[in-house]
C-alpha cells in the first residue's frame, strides 16, 4: 500500500507544479465556472468539442494540490474522447473518490485517475479532486451555473 500511496503523491505533486492544459482555450464551443467554497479552489474549464469528440479541453484558476491535479489529469485523459465516454467515466470517477464500488474493467478505464481513489478516506478531498469533473459535466449541461461542490 505504501508504493500506491507514494506513487500518489508523485503524481500529484507533479501535477500541481506543472499542471497539463493549464491556459485559457481560445476559441472554444464550451465553458463552465467551478467553486469549491470549503478550500477556496475556483476554476474556469474550456472545451472544444466538434463532432461529440472533445477535440481540446483546458483550465485555468487556483487552488489546491488534488484539485488542480485532479484538473490537470482529466484534461489529459479526456482529449479524443467521445462525449458518451466522457459522461461515463464521470460517474466511474465520482464512484471512485466517494467508495463506491466499482469493477475492475470501470478501475481500469480510469486509468491513472485510479490514483484518486485514495481520497475517499477524506470527504473534504473529495470536493477537491471533483471539483474539475463537476465543473465539465455543467460545461456540457447547464453552463450558466457555477459547479459547486457542497
Amino acid at each position: 500500500m505504501s508504493e500506491l500511496r507514494e506513487l500518489y503523491q508523485e503524481v500529484i505533486l507533479d501535477h500541481n507544479k506543472r499542471p497539463r492544459n493549464f491556459k485559457e482555450l481560445d476559441p472554444h464551443s464550451h465553458h463552465a465556472s467551478g467553486h469549491n467554497p470549503l478550500c477556496g479552489d475556483k476554476l474556469e474549464l474550456y472545451l472544444l468539442v466538434e463532432n461529440d469528440i472533445i477535440k481540446d479541453i483546458s483550465f485555468i484558476g487556483s487552488g489546491c494540490a488534488i484539485s488542480t491535479s485532479s484538473a490537470s489529469l482529466m484534461t489529459e485523459f479526456l482529449k479524443g474522447k467521445s462525449l458518451s465516454t466522457t459522461k461515463a467515466l464521470f460517474e466511474h470517477f465520482h464512484d471512485l473518490v466517494t467508495g463506491t464500488e466499482i469493477s475492475a474493467d470501470q478501475l481500469e478505464e480510469l486509468g491513472k485517475l485510479a490514483i484518486f481513489a485514495g481520497v475517499q478516506e477524506f470527504p473534504a478531498r473529495v470536493k477537491c479532486a471533483s471539483l474539475s469533473w463537476h465543473t465539465l459535466m455543467n460545461a456540457l449541461e447547464a453552463p450558466e451555473e457555477t459547479a459547486q461542490t457542497e
